[in-house]
């Protein structure tokens, strides 16, 4: 599946690239936003793109074909930010793009237990040789009480207690070892109300103006203890502001409250601390257009900062 980068429009007014600029794109995927950069840096504007999937890193590698030696692409996590700018000789940063969603390659094409609607293995990590923990271990091997609150913490799940009770009993009788497995066993754990009997394993419940299937939260929960993603924004982002030149701006999109509230807290403590100035006060969604076109595009929200 080709993924559609969010907010393209608001990352490109965001970042204002110029010609011969540079920027990083910690999260580069398949090179939807870093394509859009280096149209706008020529002749000489270079992007460093990182990821920590190695397939996404090969799926943006198409963009060798165009831009040559102005993209360089670096599979390791973007909490390494500063050491992979020393090792790559890459200097005078003007922006540095964090968008911390997954594509739709990964949540639909990998065989990783990203998604519920799909009967995969329980893996949920983005690079088998740096990480060893997976969803299957989490579920299987951690205690209920662990269980129950990294459900209710990462997930904000209001029923992450009886969920991670009935982990723990299904889990007895064995193994629990595919999506499919989970999402039953997250169904019998939830009231009716929270599921449509009729429309089966995709039914959804309502949050707000849109739609989140049962088993969202949970899977959720899963895949940021797996990857450890909170910890690593709060790590990157003073790293980010670090390795910015004066005026270099930095933007952030994230999908869910857990991020935002790191992302929006991060910049207010900065700029009390006159490191940055927040040029968003409230953060950017996505346009009604944008969301008929991309879905996924519906929970975003970019926030901005300009190094001080």
């Amino acid at each position: 599946m080709q993924h559609i980068p969010v907010l393209t429009k608001e990352v490109i007014t965001a970042l204002s690239p110029s010609p011969n600029e540079n920027f990083i794109d910690c999260t580069v995927g398949q090179g939807g936003h870093a394509r859009l950069i280096l149209e706008r840096t020529a002749p000489n504007g270079k992007v460093l793109g990182i990821d920590l999937d190695p397939v996404q890193i090969v799926s943006a590698g198409i963009l060798k074909a165009n831009y040559t030696d102005r993209i360089i692409l670096v599979n390791d996590s973007y909490t390494n930010v500063k050491e992979i700018i020393e090792r790559n000789k890459f200097e005078f940063i003007d922006g540095i793009l964090l968008d911390l969603g997954m594509s739709s390659r990964q949540l639909e094409g990998e065989q990783k237990g990203f998604s519920f609607q799909v009967d995969q293995g329980l893996d949920m990590r983005y690079n088998d040789e740096t990480n060893y923990l997976t969803a299957e271990k989490i579920v299987n091997e951690w205690p209920e009480e662990r269980l129950e609150q990294i459900i209710r913490e990462y997930g904000e799940e209001k029923f992450s207690r009886k969920i991670a009770k009935n982990i723990v009993e299904r889990r007895k009788q064995g193994r629990i070892k595919t999506t499919f497995e989970l999402v039953e066993i997250i169904k019998d754990a939830t009231p009716s109300a929270y599921w449509s009997r009729s429309a089966g394993r995709g039914s959804s419940i309502k949050s707000g103006h849109s739609k989140i299937h049962y088993a969202t939260r949970t899977f959720q929960a899963l895949r940021i203890a797996v990857n450890d993603e909170l910890e690593n924004v709060k790590k990157v982002l003073p790293d980010a502001v670090d390795v910015l030149k004066q005026n270099g701006r930095l933007v952030v999109i994230s999908f869910h409250s857990l991020e935002d509230r790191i992302v929006k807290e991060f910049f207010k403590k900065a700029e009390k601390e006159k490191l940055i100035k927040i040029l968003t006060k409230k953060p950017i969604i996505a346009s009604s257009k944008e969301l008929g076109e991309n879905p996924r595009a519906r929970s975003a929200k970019l926030r901005v900062a300009i190094k001080l």
